[in-house]
């Protein structure tokens, strides 16, 4: 999977899932700040991520994770390490 297909889809869970504006998002913008999750929803975030991923995130790869280009990097660096 790209990087393009991991950014595209992550971005329709975040506007379906998430009723996150999609023009708010953008891969420099803030993921905490846009998003305005609260922790249920980091976690809700977090189950759907690895379902339509077939990735595990623990809470130690949020560390470091800023941006939505940093989460995106994140869910690619997951998938090449799955395979």
């Amino acid at each position: 999977m790209n990087k393009e297909t991991i950014l595209e889809k992550v971005n329709e869970i975040l506007v379906e899932e998430f009723e996150v504006d999609a023009d708010v998002i953008s891969p420099e913008s803030n993921l905490k700040d846009t998003l305005g999750l609260d922790s249920l929803d980091y976690v809700d975030l977090v189950v759907s991520i690895e379902a339509n991923f077939g990735v595990k995130l623990g809470e130690a790869d949020f560390v470091g994770i800023a941006t939505f280009e940093d989460f995106y990097n994140l869910i690619e660096t997951k998938i090449q390490n799955k395979n």
